[in-house]
């Protein structure tokens, strides 16, 4: 019986480790500034990597940092097969200059029923097509890195993300109004419509705000609610 145990207990782990690695495999589908900074940054995250593109040059100049590489053109279906895209449990379609070829790969990944596929847009309209075929997640990097500078250039935002329900989370150094006394006294989110979630002062880490919390001047504060809320508060000085 213990013996017994003792392989069932290796069996599974090996299930376990072999469905780690399943789920950790990527296909990166064009290996432009886009696609090849994702697939690096996912290498060094300790994921399986395979990249593709139709450029020769691109493919060898990153293979040696990837897991895998091919020269191959994914809107052909049969590629995609041939390369085992469609064991993958996630995929990322990195084309953005050529709209018809994004379209059509991202297409063939529907079709093989890859579960995530992210896709790269270079427009509005770009992206609503990708929407409207059942692209999991579309991702706009130029417009929404375009509209996160602005937010931080016109404000005293240190750092802004906002979310698809016009929610936002933002970094900011915090206004006179919220120092000196506890979060839960100064009726921040009442008056303002915001959450003060964290904390920062100077030469400490970030901590998480409760409503004990006492903001001091030059205190840096993480701070979520509706965009325009966020942004009214950070403007307050």
């Amino acid at each position: 019986m213990v013996r017994y145990l003792q392989s069932l207990r290796r069996l599974r782990r090996k299930r376990l480790a072999q469905q780690h690695t399943a789920d950790q495999r990527v296909a990166v589908i064009g290996l432009g500034r886009f696609g090849s900074s994702l697939a690096n940054e996912l290498m060094h995250r300790g994921w399986d990597v395979l990249g593709i593109d139709t450029d020769t040059r691109l493919v060898q100049k990153y293979s040696d940092g990837l897991t895998h590489s091919a020269v191959a053109d994914c809107t052909d279906p049969e590629v995609l097969r041939q390369l085992g895209v469609h064991e993958f449990t996630s995929a990322v379609v990195g084309i953005g200059t050529d709209i018809e070829a994004s379209i059509l790969v991202s297409s063939n990944l529907l079709e093989a029923e890859v579960p995530n596929i992210w896709a790269k847009a270079i427009s509005r309209q770009h992206g609503q097509i990708l929407e409207r075929l059942g692209v999991h997640h579309v991702v706009l990097p130029e417009h929404e890195m375009g509209e996160r500078v602005a937010h931080l250039v016109t404000g005293r935002m240190l750092d802004f993300i906002e979310f698809d329900d016009d929610y936002a989370l933002v970094k900011t150094v915090a206004p006179d109004i919220v120092t000196g006394v506890p979060l839960g006294q100064s009726q921040v989110r009442s008056r303002y419509g915001v959450t003060v979630v964290g904390i920062k002062r100077p030469g400490e880490d970030f901590t998480y705000a409760t409503a004990d919390t006492v903001v001091q001047k030059g205190d840096v504060i993480v701070v979520t609610g509706k965009t325009h809320a966020v942004e009214t508060f950070a403007d307050l000085g």
